[in-house]
């Protein structure tokens, strides 16, 4: 559906208000104000307290648009604000991030409607992580979506959509590195859509098409269980978790009653006649029949086995036990090798 282009920019005098809160919502503010586009206001949630000092850490769009003298609403109810839209009518709402269920009386609100830009290519992956879903499935494509939201999550019809070929994009970018710049990606790519594609859809040029429901998937809120390696799965399916759940909730095994956060590695399938244990730590490649450059001691753990009945293995290059500094497997296996009698669980 490729519908970016079709439509003159012009210039827009209604008012936008902006809901968003994270590092993503940010950047598309950005985009907004630096497009000239007039943002009467900025909707996020309040401010959090942190740690035992009792820090105030306010959302990253709150700092930028108190910076740039934009008026930010911080309800705990979006019906608060009700009278502060109203008398900003006719008024436009985009929407980026957000974090909560917007209600149907909110969504009447504006015209022709809040606007959101969703990473994914709807109406695949409705629900909160499109990106991480799209990573763990090895999808071969990942995309934007430029929508009008609906009281139903990500159900709303579609204005524009755009893909990026993802096999291109892992061998551009390695597997390590996959996520944080597929999060920047995808959301420069929304930005340039959203942009292009406002005038359009306020004039009415570009009409919104409802998605089938019978094609729709769902992907879930992602929570810190989800971080923690099951060495009985294919070693494919753990590397994909190990990328994407890079940042949060990170990815997690507990080997002697220490907890080690796995921050990098890769896949590998030695020769090895005789299968082992899942969670099975080797340190050098010879035991395994592995050919390579790299000087010893290297880290190895046995993982599940393939489709094809093979076993398989995860190399791990660079870990964290709890409450030490990130370090590589060679200086990990130097101070901690006497632990890997036991299996990592």
């Amino acid at each position: 559906m490729e519908r970016i282009g079709m439509v003159t920019k012009a210039a827009i005098s209604r008012p936008i208000i902006f809901f968003g809160t994270e590092e993503l919502s940010l950047l598309v503010l950005k985009k907004l104000i630096e497009a000239k586009y007039p943002i009467a206001a900025v909707v996020t949630k309040p401010d959090l307290t942190k740690g035992r000092g009792k820090k105030t850490i306010a959302p990253p769009v709150k700092t930028f648009a108190e910076e740039h003298d934009i008026e930010v609403w911080q309800p705990s109810k979006l019906s608060e604000i009700t009278d502060k839209i109203k008398a900003l009518q006719p008024v436009i709402g985009v929407l980026v991030s957000f974090g909560r269920i917007i209600p149907q009386s909110t969504l009447d609100l504006f015209d022709p409607g809040i606007i959101n830009i969703h990473p994914s290519l709807l109406p695949r992956y409705r629900g909160p992580s499109p990106i991480e879903t799209t990573i763990l499935n090895n999808d071969a494509e990942a995309g934007v979506t430029i929508m009008k939201l609906s009281a139903e999550m990500d159900a709303g019809p579609i204005y524009a959509q755009k893909t990026i070929d993802l096999d291109k994009y892992r061998d551009l970018h390695g597997l390590s590195d996959v996520k944080e710049n597929l999060y920047t990606s995808l959301g420069l790519l929304g930005v340039e859509m959203l942009i292009e594609t406002l005038p359009g859809i306020i004039s009415g040029e570009i009409p919104a098409v409802a998605q089938d429901d019978s094609q729709a998937t769902y992907c879930h809120m992602i929570t810190k269980q989800d971080g923690i390696i099951d060495w009985s799965k294919p070693v494919e399916r753990i590397a994909a978790e190990i990328t994407a759940y890079r940042g949060w909730p990170g990815s997690s095994t507990e080997i002697a009653g220490i907890t080690v956060r796995i921050a990098d590695g890769t896949m590998v399938y030695p020769v090895r006649q005789e299968s082992s244990v899942p969670g099975t730590a080797f340190i050098d490649g010879e035991q395994l029949k592995l050919k390579d450059d790299q000087d010893y001691p290297l880290l190895y753990v046995t993982a599940g086995l393939d489709s094809r009945g093979l076993q398989t293995y995860y190399q791990i290059t660079r870990l964290q036990p709890a409450g030490k500094k990130e370090m590589s497997a060679r200086d990990f296996v130097n101070g901690y090798g006497h632990l890997l009698k036991d299996l990592f669980i």
